[in-house]
């Protein structure tokens, strides 16, 4: 296991990077500790990818270092730097057996038999493969044998950390849940350094204990499930994070108060002066009908059984808020109130002040 530091990282396919287009990943300096368990989550095409075959070493980096332990592995082949990987398809030996395939990577290291036994047996209990280790992987469903990806990528035990390239995308949807569980099970028993990859929020949010936002090739905001959505520090993490995403209106800034169509609208964070090109952030969890508020007319309303999603239109944009079963929904004519606590002011994207409530 290795603690994974990434300093002044770019990496650009282009041979004479000139513009900021020309990087698919920006400058990042990030620090993963020692066993923890990681997600990158993004977009495609935002450099998640990009970025764990660098840390595989698939790829060198165009600029910047990669260190486990603090030893500089940037210019190591992948083989040295001791990861294993498991890829977006299963890649199995379909002629092999399933012990045969989880026992591959220890006997390629020429490891004794004996331990060979044992390592499989282990793993394959993990992994609830054990009354099918003398099948052949041939005859297995696709979450079989990406169990056996998982499983190769576990039964070593000098690795220094395990990256997963959306390992769950050729899964059933009714078990992706089971296999996203037997992970985060499989890192509270084994503690290895794990760094996920995905761009579906609910794998990294189920999956990881820190999560890595990322767009257009840097990283927006690094924090727990709960910190990026309770205080999403740039508005796309509020539109990634939650279904649905965070509400987002161009609002008035001036003498550090927010407004929209002259109704004064609180906000969490503390910012003096004016701003241009402010904009307001709250997630639907927190709008609500109100007596006294800001003027909206609802326009849709769709029923998902414990709640109601409903849109409503203001002089700023579409509103959406979340309103409970049995809850009164107005026909047309409304007012919304947002709770002060969880809206907060943006500019040019990103959260705005430095005295955050």
């Amino acid at each position: 296991m290795a603690k994974i530091k990434l300093s002044h990282l770019r990496h650009s396919y282009v041979t004479d990077p000139s513009t900021d287009e020309d990087w698919a990943l920006k400058r990042l300096d990030l620090e993963w500790d020692d066993g923890g368990a990681y997600a990158l989550l993004g977009p495609s095409g935002c450099g998640k990818t990009t970025l764990l075959n660098i840390i595989s070493g698939l790829l060198v980096p165009t600029e910047g270092s990669i260190l486990f332990d603090d030893e500089d592995v940037s210019h190591l082949p992948p083989e040295q730097r001791h990861i294993a990987q498991v890829f977006q398809f299963p890649v199995v030996y379909d002629t092999m057996t399933v012990f045969d395939n989880l026992a591959f990577p220890l006997r390629n290291r020429k490891i004794a038999e004996d331990v060979v036994r044992t390592r499989v047996e282990e793993v394959a209990d993990m992994i609830d493969l054990t009354d099918r280790l003398d099948r052949r992987a041939s005859g297995l469903t696709a979450d079989g044998k990406q169990k056996i990806s998982l499983g190769r990528g576990l039964v070593r035990t000098d690795v220094n950390a395990v990256l997963f390239d959306e390992p769950l995308t050729v899964i059933d949807p009714h078990l992706k849940f089971q296999l996203r569980s037997k992970l985060k099970e499989l890192h509270q028993r084994i503690a290895l350094t794990m760094i996920y990859v995905t761009h579906d929020q609910t794998e990294a949010l189920t999956f990881a204990d820190k999560v890595v936002v990322m767009n257009m090739g840097e990283v927006v905001q690094i924090g727990t499930p709960v910190e990026l959505f309770e205080n999403p520090q740039h508005t796309f993490v509020g539109h990634f994070i939650g279904s649905p995403g965070m509400n987002v209106l161009p609002c008035r800034f001036s003498r550090g108060m927010a407004s929209i169509d002259g109704t004064k609208i609180p906000v969490a964070n503390k910012v003096k002066g004016d701003l241009k090109d402010a904009e307001i952030g709250i997630r639907p969890e927190f709008v609500s009908f109100a007596a006294k508020g800001l003027d909206a007319k609802v326009v849709k309303v769709s029923d998902t059984g414990r709640f109601s999603i409903v849109e409503a239109e203001c002089a700023a944009g579409k509103v959406k808020l979340l309103v409970g079963e049995g809850d009164d929904i107005p026909s047309e004519n409304a007012k919304l109130s947002f709770d002060a606590a969880n809206t907060r002011i943006y500019t040019d994207g990103w959260l705005a002040g430095s005295d955050r409530a």
